[in-house]
């Protein structure tokens, strides 16, 4: 699980404390899009409330289409002081002469939370946690919004001042200025083309000539369109979500874009900068809908322990933890994040009974049922399996954008080769709650070829091509499509043999023996260390796996290819030798346990000699011990 935590340093010095201060006193005030948790008091959690609120509310007014309530709730831990905001922030900053944060914003695909000190100082003192909300904000336009743009829009945003009557938006960065005015400011061109992969883009280097000119042809654009009632960077972004590449769109949306570079040189020359005002007092807030509660220290601490599991304080959390299993044995929360810290110490047993009693306490969570099921996947157990499937089915309900959800019922339906119409449905689902997630893309892509359906998974990878963000993502695709197109031309080719050996075998004329030649030249995949086979009838029966599952441990010899996408191998373990086989090794699910590969997996050339565990189903031809289902690589 990735997650990204992004901190606003104030300058002064870190001294450590305890993980529960005396008495604490926790309020939760919960309001349809954030639930805030203080140990102040409850007039300052409402307050703050109001803030985020009407924070979204800048968001639905000025990007109306952009959806802006994240799959995941945001949680919002606001603590009064410094020494109960040092009980929660990364261990990184509590070190003699590190820096001191006033807030900070955690985010993964299954959670979201901001911590704040409500007794920071400065103009702007959450400005690093409104920067990484509008990235949030814009996520689901990761797919096609470019960079500059990206972190443009989050700069201009991160000085917002949020007050009861007004939203005050744009307010000039001074240190951007200073910055572009003490360097050489980019070409627009090159701007316009920075990625993830280009030089002048580095996450950790917030103060560069990317950003700082990202914020500034931002704030241009956004204040002069204002100003002068046109719309060119709405035109701009209708524009990139047509997937037009950015300097196209530029030239279409803003014209002869070196008059804009100059334009933008004396825009940052300029001795004043406007922003705008919006009457926030329109937000249509509904405080008395706010619920108040108040809770427990074993209910805060579960949060707080959730908390600083995702800031990788692993003791901390687990300490905090115990203390809360002792008071209240039946906390889900702490239930899950168990689950999620053995999950990431590489304990899959252990996690998946921490979730299990997680879903047995309180099926309404999400994240317990489909963490289960995560860990749960591949069981041989038929009750185990209904299980995962209702369990999926469950986060599905509880959290309808919840996109790995989708993806994983998908899988399992792969998997089993069964449901796969609704699989594929579901894939779309993934696909079009995250856009940018090429794994998505490359298991729709598998679930269309296991339904016989190869040209369709050609074009979601050629698709997926577009969407790939890194190099490696790219190869990944790449290797996988020069696969899939070729075991379509083998196909192709196979068919068309077979029907001339028919047509051959019904008429007069040349001897078998030409039909074998024919077929002898359909191409092969063989690597070292496996054995080639031409193409020929297959030596067992084409029929679906089925459960029961069963498991053969150790290391795989005579690896056997034939066309197309046939193979056979033999499990050596101790004292037993089990030999297996596939119609169609792109049906088999590949992974490794310990190890990176370089790239896609494939059959014939990588699994020679691998200790492996291989999951098979048995088959009606008693001449084989059954056919495989999945292979998890080891080292």
């Amino acid at each position: 699980m990735l997650k990204k935590i992004a901190c606003l340093p104030i300058l002064c010095l870190c001294f450590s404390t305890s993980l529960r201060a005396a008495n604490p006193t926790w309020v939760e005030i919960r309001s349809a899009h954030f639930t805030v948790l203080t140990d102040s008091n409850e007039k300052r959690g409402r307050q703050l409330l109001d803030q985020f609120e009407r924070m979204r509310w800048v968001f639905q007014t000025m990007f109306p289409k952009s959806n802006v309530d994240p799959v995941s709730p945001i949680t919002i831990l606001a603590v009064k002081d410094k020494k109960d905001f040092q009980a929660l922030e990364p261990e990184a900053y509590l070190s003699k002469n590190a820096l001191n944060l006033a807030g900070y914003f955690l985010t993964a695909p299954d959670k979201n939370y901001i911590a704040l000190r409500l007794d920071a100082e400065g103009e702007h003192p959450f400005a690093t946690v409104y920067h990484e909300y509008t990235h949030l904000q814009l996520s689901p336009a990761g797919e096609w919004l470019p960079l500059w743009l990206n972190e443009g829009l989050a700069e201009f945003f991160q000085n917002t001042d949020i007050h009861d009557k007004n939203v005050q938006l744009g307010q000039p960065s001074p240190d951007d200025i200073y910055y572009l005015r003490q360097s050489r400011m980019m070409p627009l061109v090159t701007l316009l083309k920075v990625d993830v992969n280009s030089p002048y883009y580095h996450e950790e280097q917030k103060g560069s000539v990317f950003y700082a000119e990202a914020w500034a042809l931002t704030h241009y654009l956004e204040i002069t369109d204002r100003k002068n009632n046109t719309h060119r960077l709405h035109d701009y972004t209708e524009l990139m979500s047509q997937h037009l590449d950015s300097v196209t769109a530029a030239e279409k949306a803003f014209g002869d874009l070196k008059q804009l570079e100059k334009d933008l040189n004396n825009y940052v020359a300029q001795g004043s900068f406007s922003y705008f005002t919006l009457n926030s007092a329109a937000a249509p807030l509904d405080e008395a809908s706010y619920q108040v509660t108040a809770l427990s220290p074993a209910q805060a601490d579960a949060v707080r322990a959730d908390f600083l599991a995702y800031a990788q304080r692993t003791k901390d959390a687990r300490t905090l933890l115990d203390t809360v299993l002792r008071e209240d044995p039946n906390n889900v929360l702490a239930h899950e994040t168990m689950g999620y810290l053995e999950f990431r110490d590489g304990n899959r047993d252990a996690a998946r009974k921490w979730y299990e009693e997680a879903v047995k306490l309180d099926s309404q969570s999400f994240i317990a049922n489909y963490y289960y099921a995560s860990m749960s996947f591949g069981s041989r157990d038929d009750a185990t399996q209904a299980q995962v499937e209702a369990s999926l089915q469950t986060a599905i309900k509880l959290n309808p954008r919840f996109a790995p959800a989708y993806d994983e019922l998908a899988s399992l339906y792969g998997m089993h080769q069964e449901k796969l119409d609704e699989a594929h449905r579901l894939n779309l689902q993934a696909v079009a709650l995250e856009p940018a997630n090429v794994n998505y893309r490359m298991n729709a892509a598998n679930i269309l070829l296991t339904s016989g359906r190869a040209e369709d998974a050609i074009r979601v990878l050629k698709a997926a091509e577009g969407v790939a963000k890194s190099p490696q993502e790219l190869s990944v695709i790449s290797v996988r499509l020069a696969q899939l197109e070729q075991f379509q031309a083998v196909q192709e080719s196979t068919q068309t043999a077979l029907r001339d050996a028919k047509d051959l075998s019904t008429a007069p004329g040349p001897p078998p023996g030409k039909v074998a030649t024919r077929l002898s030249s359909v191409g092969n995949f063989g690597a070292a260390g496996s054995t080639i086979v031409e193409s020929a009838p297959p030596r067992h029966p084409d029929e679906t796996p089925h459960a029961p599952w069963h498991t053969a441990k150790g290391v795989i010899r005579d690896v056997q290819c034939s066309d197309p996408a046939i193979f056979e191998i033999t499990v050596i373990g101790a004292g037993k030798t089990v030999q297996l086989y596939s119609d169609n090794y792109y049906k088999v699910e590949f992974s490794a346990a310990n190890f990176t590969p370089e790239g896609e997996i494939h059959p014939c050339k990588d699994l020679q000699g691998m200790k492996a565990s291989v999951k098979y189903s048995e088959s009606s031809d008693k001449t084989i011990d059954g056919q495989v289902v999945a292979v998890e690589l080891s080292k």
